[in-house]
């Protein structure tokens, strides 16, 4: 019988299948990026056609974002460690940053340069018909590489190769636009193409643009959606046990999210039945959002969250013993004392195995000895029947 794989060699095994998917269509449309990148940079130059050249020129940084690609998810899917216990997700973070920002530079200088060239009127070439091929051929290729990548950046769950799949897109886009211009200018529409070179570059800032801004949203931590959050909200408090839930703080890294959750139980419960509750209540977040990687709950006996600071330092157990023990002597033997922290008090409840013990520690004895402590709540005394 073959033994179950445990949690940890599970996730070493994903992060070894996430890499390997991801380099292989990465490596494959990079080839693909540098192959169209020559014939359209080649082709716009022989052939007249400014946009056709830009286009070549984006998609050179495809293959530039490929190679960031590459080294950023080799050391984004490696284990976590001491230093990252969280893992390395936040580097493929930066490197969707570091993409947008280099699309955002070269279509700012593309757009420049073309917007210049249309002012002067300079235009007075026709483009030549091989242009619409290469521009066709862009548009396929750029198409079948964009479904491919983003297939395996949904199924890994890597917004870095989801990200490099939209530039792949924009690629595709940009060659439309150079097929319609081309066609415009042989039409007798020459400004047509420099035009177009223009509408290119404005896609690629755009792009670059919502990359960079949607990296610096994770990278300050912003939190989930109202809508996402309401959800966990309600399947926290539709948990068995669960009285209210307060500061439920989210944050991603990478395409994971990371929780927090203060859950209000019952203050008579057990510690390890709270924590059942709390185990409850990360199954149900589990099944509505599978990319939560870590929920940090913390149980609560009330809800804690309006309860005015105090100076105050309300006593430990063994302070309220050896108070005991000053005022009545100490505990009998096979007693117990449960102590419940509650609206900054303290409560007791005293469980005797005998009758005797009452006849020292009965509630009002306890009370009057106590009742000075500004700490003190109340008390209860429980004695074992006969």
């Amino acid at each position: 019988m073959q033994e179950p794989i445990s949690p940890a060699q599970q996730h070493r095994e994903n992060l070894a299948g996430e890499m390997k998917a991801a380099s292989r269509v990465t490596i494959i449309g990079m080839i693909l990026d540098a192959v169209l990148g020559v014939i359209k940079v080649i082709g716009g130059a022989l052939f007249n056609s400014q946009a056709l050249l830009v286009d070549g020129i984006h998609s050179f940084t495809d293959v530039a974002s490929d190679l960031v690609v590459l080294g950023v998810m080799k050391v984004s899917r490696q284990e976590p460690d001491d230093d990252h216990p969280y893992g390395h997700q936040r580097i493929e973070t930066f490197g969707t940053l570091v993409l947008g920002s280099i699309l955002i530079a070269v279509g700012a200088a593309l757009a420049w340069e073309n917007t210049l060239r249309l002012i002067e009127g300079g235009v007075d070439t026709v483009p030549g018909w091989p242009v619409l091929v290469a521009a066709a051929a862009s548009v396929a290729g750029k198409e079948w590489i964009f479904r491919y990548t983003r297939h395996v950046g949904l199924k890994i769950r890597s917004d870095l190769i989801i990200a490099n799949a939209w530039h792949s897109r924009t690629d595709a886009f940009s060659s439309v636009v150079v097929l319609v211009s081309t066609a415009g200018a042989m039409l007798g529409m020459v400004w047509l193409d420099v035009f177009a070179a223009v509408v290119i570059a404005g896609i690629i800032i755009h792009i670059g643009w919502k990359f960079t801004w949607d990296s610096v949203k994770e990278l300050v931590d912003t939190g989930l959606s109202q809508e996402d959050t309401e959800m966990l909200k309600s399947i926290a408090r539709d948990t068995d046990g669960v009285r209210n839930v307060h500061e439920l703080r989210s944050r991603r890294m990478g395409h994971d999210i990371l929780l927090d959750i203060h859950l209000v139980v019952r203050p008579e419960i057990s510690v390890s039945e709270g924590h059942q509750i709390g185990m409850q209540v990360v199954s149900g977040m589990r099944d509505a959002l599978d990319n939560i990687r870590d929920i940090n709950f913390h149980i609560d006996a009330e809800n804690d969250e309006d309860q005015p600071l105090t100076s105050e330092r309300l006593p430990s157990r063994e302070d309220i013993r050896a108070i005991l023990a000053r005022h009545l002597g100490e505990l009998p033997q096979h007693s117990r004392l449960r102590l419940h922290y509650l609206k900054n008090k303290v409560h007791l409840e005293l469980f005797l195995d005998s009758p005797e013990g009452e006849t020292v520690f009965s509630s009002s004895n306890i009370r009057e000895e106590l009742g000075d402590y500004p700490w003190f709540g109340s008390v209860r005394v429980w004695v074992a029947g006969p």
